[in-house]
């Protein structure tokens, strides 16, 4: 058990209609000036002016960017600020999936520091106080409302820049059920297997401590034992709140763990293929997984998991309990209806090289618990050939 610091940044709002308390929270958290940053299918579902009543009442000014796109590009961040710059904000409001949270932290970024996205790639890059950000997610995935990063993509090269900075994280985190039961049904389910992934991948990485160890555990107990329900049942609330609780948890465990190769083999198959990030991340996690077992600590940890979530006994061994573990990811997959091969996702024998070649240049490749290049990102994508 190695040296760890643990500080958590953000507040945490939980409960059925929570976002109706916006308007004092915002007042709370120092709001006179908002910028709301949104997507086009939050303002049809009818969120945005949910939010937009609770605002006006508690007498705030708001100005809405609601043109956020799916990965959202350094373009993206440039428009949301090109909205903002004159406005005098002094809070941000991100109400959305992750695209959404990441262009408004992208923003912040630019509107507190100035400069380009691109200066803030890494960490700890800006300089001045950022403004304080309320993070509203609508879908159970990605926990960008307790991370610091913004994840953004170059225009160009489409390659994902992770902008990190303590400042960044959300003030405050709005956790409203309610809000999720508008997902369509896709999206309910590339969300809910990218929280999976994050669960699992915040397990075993290099920087893991035992606070990760515990959010990724109790994340993982909460996504595993409702993703079948959520996608069988979409309305109900219960579910829906196991899902929302378990992907937050998760954030929280990438913020002090990081994430490995299974997004190292992902986001290039996302740059190049079109695959939305959670599908990708669902197709290489088990192989990930049956690589990273042989590695005994690794194996040890994955086998807990298992054991926690009653996916396995403790009289299991390490290997038959991480085995476990691989094929329940593999049948959750299955149950999203993904493709299980690479072949059918337009994925040739030929591209291979170029994507490992990417992959083994992932930032997050660096926190794999066991080492991987570019030769062994070729072996694992061929394997979901």
């Amino acid at each position: 058990m190695g040296d760890f610091q643990y500080q958590s940044r953000t507040r945490l709002i939980f409960g059925n209609d929570s976002i109706d308390r916006l308007g004092d929270i915002a007042r709370e958290t120092g709001g006179g000036r908002v910028l709301l940053v949104s997507d086009p299918g939050i303002v049809a579902a009818g969120h945005v002016a949910r939010a937009l009543a609770t605002l006006d009442d508690a007498g705030l000014n708001v100005i809405v960017y609601d043109a956020v796109r799916e990965n959202p590009t350094t373009e993206d961040v440039d428009a949301c600020l090109e909205t903002a710059k004159d406005a005098s904000i002094d809070l941000i409001i991100g109400l959305g999936g992750g695209s959404s949270l990441d262009t408004a932290k992208g923003c912040n970024f630019l509107l507190t520091n100035g400069g380009s996205i691109h200066d803030y790639r890494g960490v700890g890059k800006a300089t001045k106080p950022m403004l304080p950000l309320i993070a509203i997610p609508t879908t159970a995935g990605t926990g960008s409302e307790f991370q610091s990063y913004a994840l953004i993509a170059d225009v160009v090269s489409h390659q994902k820049m992770a902008c990190g900075d303590p400042k960044a994280a959300p003030a405050v985190a709005i956790l409203d059920p309610t809000l999720t039961i508008s997902q369509p049904d896709q999206v309910t389910k590339c969300t809910g297997i990218d929280a999976v992934s994050h669960a699992v991948e915040t397990a075993v990485t290099r920087p893991r401590n035992p606070i990760s160890a515990m959010f990724a555990t109790t994340a993982f107990k909460l996504i595993e034992a409702n993703f079948e329900s959520v996608l069988a049942v979409p309305g109900e609330l219960e579910v829906r709140s196991g899902m929302l609780l378990g992907a937050a948890y998760a954030g929280t465990a990438i913020e002090n763990s990081m994430l490995g190769a299974a997004h190292s083999a992902a986001n290039p198959l996302t740059a190049h293929y079109d695959l939305i990030h959670g599908q990708a991340v669902g197709m290489m996690l088990p192989c990930v997984v049956d690589y990273n077992r042989r590695d005994p600590t690794a194996c040890r940890h994955y086998a807990e998991l298992a054991v926690a979530a009653g996916l396995a006994a403790a009289v299991d061994s390490a290997e038959s309990a991480a085995e476990k573990l691989a094929d329940r990811l593999r049948c959750l997959t299955a149950a999203a209806g993904f493709p299980s091969s690479l072949a059918v996702c337009g994925v040739t024998d030929d591209a291979i090289p170029a994507l490992a070649e990417e992959a083994a240049n992932q930032w997050t490749a660096q926190f794999n618990p066991r080492e991987i290049g570019t030769a062994e990102f070729e072996a694992l994508y061929r394997k979901v050939m």
